[in-house]
């Protein structure tokens, strides 16, 4: 098997080169190769002696090739993994700053950020698709570039290549709920529905009894039901019981927006927006990287997040290497799944996965208190895919208008006009032509 992995200078890297040995039982992985773009070569080379060193002290006979030739790597890959991120932790931080200036919120992958993300990356894959027909048209794509459901959606509506979103979050709240109710992660079983970033957990047994009301309390008692990058605001009770189901740690910035707001304000003055924050820790964590003794994933990459992510995606390559049907919550076209939306929409469902891909359990309607939100963000993605396909200003005005953290039209058009700007270099879509 030959696993193409693009944005392989990541700081997550070695976290995934850990899930590949760990699971090299169940996948024969004869080759990974690492791509990425030339400013990026320092860190594609201390990534790839890394891998080097684990792979060796695992005694498996595994290649590891590094190259920024991105057609050379994908020709006859099996399975092509990305984790990359246009414009860089630079980008990162205007799409954090920026929205604060209008006091709204300023975050990676939701709101004016997620979508200003999207607008550089779904040409960039797009692009990779091409080459992914071309050069191997068997091979599956594994999204985890974020926003990964846009990116996903962009992806099977407008290329032909087979490809599975993926996150971390749903495998993160199966954890923190075993450890809230002590019992082990295998016990718990979790149904989730809806968007990335934007999933719920419906229901939640241990070994068949329901366990929503016993979660709830931890919860709201204090547990742990977060992720690092996240402000911990803390949920109300009342609130939770009401809903029914259990929101992840990203709707804090739908259901909390204005204690979520005032925090990234003050973050930003005081130790810097999430991006800046992250710089540091990766410029200690390459550090750390390049000791030639170091042969494993280290302690101090749980400080950059992305807790779980080498599990959840060499998990769901094994199961459809071995045809297990095993259980999955990814991020994959709706055909049916939650039957309030259209089947065309990518959503974020528990699916079984084989040989043949994921397909969801069907869920049926989502209530009104979880299918209003849904609703609402499912119109931001679909018109900012369009936005970033075809460069249409108006497209991307209507979208930043629908976002619930936009005040105004009014505020929507300056802030385009300043996402545009800023990002001018990444979106040739929208300065290379006449837009609408």
């Amino acid at each position: 098997m030959k696993i193409v992995v693009i944005g392989g200078g990541s700081s997550y890297t070695p976290e995934l080169v850990e899930g590949i040995i760990l699971r090299a039982d169940q996948i024969n992985v004869e080759k990974i190769v690492f791509v990425d773009i030339e400013s990026g070569k320092e860190k594609l080379e201390i990534i790839g002696a890394l891998a080097k060193r684990m792979i060796k002290k695992s005694e498996l006979s595994i290649q590891v090739d590094l190259t920024f030739n991105r057609i050379e790597a994908i020709t006859d890959a099996d399975f092509v993994l990305t984790q990359f991120r246009v414009g860089g932790l630079d980008a990162r931080a205007n799409d954090e700053r920026i929205p604060l200036t209008y006091d709204v919120i300023g975050q990676e992958t939701v709101g004016p950020g997620g979508f200003a993300k999207a607008l550089r990356t779904i040409p960039v894959i797009l692009d990779l698709c091409k080459e992914i027909e071309n050069y191997a048209s068997d091979a599956w794509l594994i999204n985890f570039t974020n926003p990964a459901g846009m990116v996903t959606e962009a992806v099977h509506k407008y290329t032909s290549v087979k490809a599975i979103g993926l996150c971390n979050v749903p495998i993160n709240m199966k954890e923190m709920t075993a450890n809230i109710l002590a019992v082990d992660r295998e016990a718990v079983t979790m149904s989730f529905a809806g968007l990335n970033h934007l999933v719920y957990a419906t229901n939640v047994t241990v070994n068949g009894v329901d366990q929503m009301p016993t979660l709830i309390e931890g919860i709201a008692e204090g547990r742990n039901m977060n992720m690092r990058n996240i402000h911990d605001a803390p949920w109300e009770k009342d609130f939770l019981l009401a809903l029914k189901a259990l929101p992840c740690p990203y709707h804090r910035y739908y259901y909390m927006m204005d204690e979520m707001l005032v925090e990234e304000k003050q973050a930003a003055l005081e130790g810097g927006t999430r991006a800046e924050q992250v710089k540091e820790i990766e410029r200690a964590l390459f550090e750390v990287y390049k000791n030639p003794a170091l042969k494993e994933k280290p302690k101090e990459l749980e400080e950059r997040g992305g807790a779980l992510y080498s599990e959840a995606a060499i998990s769901l390559i094994a199961s459809i290497v071995s045809d297990d049907d095993a259980i999955h919550t990814v991020n994959v076209p709706n055909n049916g799944a939650i039957s309030n939306l259209p089947d065309d929409v990518v959503v974020e469902v528990t699916c079984t996965v084989n040989q043949s891909g994921a397909k969801p359990i069907r869920i049926g309607p989502l209530p009104p208190e979880l299918n209003g939100l849904i609703q609402q963000i499912k119109a931001f993605e679909v018109l900012t895919i369009e936005a970033a396909v075809t460069g249409s200003k108006e497209k991307a005005l209507l979208a930043l208008t629908m976002n619930p953290f936009v005040p105004s039209s009014k505020v929507a058009k300056a802030l385009l006009e300043d996402l545009l700007e800023a990002n001018k270099p990444y979106l040739p879509q929208f300065f290379n032509k006449e837009c609408s």
